[in-house]
């Protein structure tokens, strides 16, 4: 299961760092997120929770994944099911009223990739990728129980 676990690695790794490196580090999209000025404390609070929650997701996933021994198929799908979460997270906050992907004042900013914002592109990129790894972890074989 070396293909999987190194994809599901790599879809933590990005996980972990990309909410605070988009919302926080990266000037430009800094710039739309914690440093908005038009963006009230409140809403400021909900993107570094959403921040630290994700962080936390990623991190967890990332355990789950590198962890060796005992039952590897439960670990790599329950951390591909915990990495999901902040990625799956986007879709549902568009099913609510006056969301949007990106705030008009910085529609000239915003990148799109095959008409989608580029954030969206990017969660369903990781999603498949999350999905294929999975997929093969379920297909795999049988490991033996291990007593301890």
């Amino acid at each position: 299961m070396s293909l999987p676990r190194t994809l599901i690695t790599m879809v933590g790794g990005i996980t972990t760092t990309s909410a605070v490196l988009a919302d926080l580090v990266i000037p430009d999209l800094a710039a739309q997120h914690a440093f908005n000025p038009a963006w009230p404390p409140h809403a400021k609070f909900h993107d570094a929770q959403y921040m630290v929650m994700t962080v936390l997701l990623g991190l967890i996933g990332l355990a789950l994944a590198r962890r060796r021994g005992g039952n590897e198929r439960g670990r790599l799908l329950c951390a591909a099911a915990v990495l999901a979460t902040p990625w799956l997270g986007m879709f549902g906050a568009l099913l609510f009223p006056d969301t949007a992907t990106y705030d008009p004042e910085f529609s000239d900013r915003t990148v799109f990739v095959l008409g989608l914002h580029g954030q969206v592109f990017m969660a369903i990129v990781l999603l498949l990728v999350l999905l294929g790894a999975a997929t093969a972890v379920a297909r795999g074989p049988v490991e033996p129980a291990v007593r301890r």
